[in-house]
Order: structure tokens, then C-alpha cells, then sequence
């Protein structure tokens, strides 16, 4: 490989971001909605499939400065908890990452304090993106269908 390809991408870079996912399921204009519903009539959703186009921000009031979307979808995939196949992309649309995409593949045990998933790629800023993201929860209400997460994420790319 000689690099050509890269551009200016030729040295590998680190990037701590921090961001804040706002996924809501009720509502007049809910950013998730349930495509699948579970198979199993249990606990842990298990067969749930969630369509997802959550707003990211920069800190935890929903109102904070939106920087992206988190657009992908999300599977109850565990049986015996409420663990979801996360799959999706954040897409960022303001400031420096404007255009720039990691893309987020792996299980959310979403009782867990922390969960860690990988990034498994990118685009523009993010090209040859890998590293991980780690998830916590900063506030959760099941009746109003509300949670935010806040998501660390550290990637490594050129």
C-alpha cells in the first residue's frame, strides 16, 4: 500500500469525542420506532428491532448544541437480559467533523453501568476509523420512553 489513496491521511491520528445520544420512543416525533416486535413474550424484547435516528449533543439537556445523528438500528438479541445488537453510524453534521461518520457494530447490555462497543470504520475525517465507544447511561424513564447515554469515544484514524 503506498498511501496515495489517503490524501492528506497519511499519519495516524487519535480522537476522544463525547457525545450525548437522545433516543425517544413515544411521543409526536419519536427518534426510534420498533419495526420488529419480540417474538418471545418475555423481559428482554428478545427478536425487538428499533429503527433509529437519535440526535447527538454535546452535553445532556436534550436542548444542548446538536453535533449528529446516531442513524442505525438496534436488535434485542439476548434472551435472558436486555442486550441489544447496536449497529449504527454517527453521522456528524456540525464544526470540524461536519461530513465525518464512525460506524458502531456490537452488544449493549443496557443495565450495565458501562458498555463498550467497537468502531469498526468511518468516513471523511474518520477514514480506516477503529477503536471503541463507551456507553453510559446518564438517565433512563421507561414510561415516558426516554433515555440518554452519554457515549465516549476513542478512535484511531487517518
Amino acid at each position: 500500500m503506498n498511501g496515495k489513496h489517503l490524501g492528506p491521511y497519511k499519519k495516524e491520528k487519535f480522537t476522544h469525542l463525547r457525545v450525548y445520544w437522545h433516543n425517544s420512543v413515544n411521543g409526536r416525533n419519536p427518534s426510534s420506532v420498533m419495526i420488529q416486535q419480540p417474538v418471545l413474550n418475555s423481559s428482554s424484547l428478545f427478536g425487538a428491532i428499533t429503527m433509529m435516528d437519535d440526535p447527538l449533543t454535546l452535553d445532556v439537556p436534550r436542548n444542548s448544541t446538536v453535533v449528529g445523528q446516531a442513524q442505525g438500528m438496534y436488535a434485542a438479541a439476548a434472551q435472558g437480559e436486555i442486550g441489544f445488537l447496536m449497529v449504527m453510524n454517527f453521522a456528524f453534521t456540525t464544526g470540524k467533523y461536519n461530513g465525518s461518520t464512525i460506524t458502531i457494530l456490537g452488544r449493549n447490555v443496557v443495565m450495565s453501568k458501562v458498555r463498550e462497543m467497537p468502531v469498526v470504520g468511518g468516513s471523511e475525517i474518520f477514514r480506516f476509523a477503529r477503536g471503541y465507544v463507551e456507553a453510559r447511561t446518564k438517565s433512563i424513564d421507561l414510561k415516558a420512553g426516554v433515555a440518554i447515554v452519554e457515549y465516549n469515544c476513542y478512535i484511531l484514524h487517518y
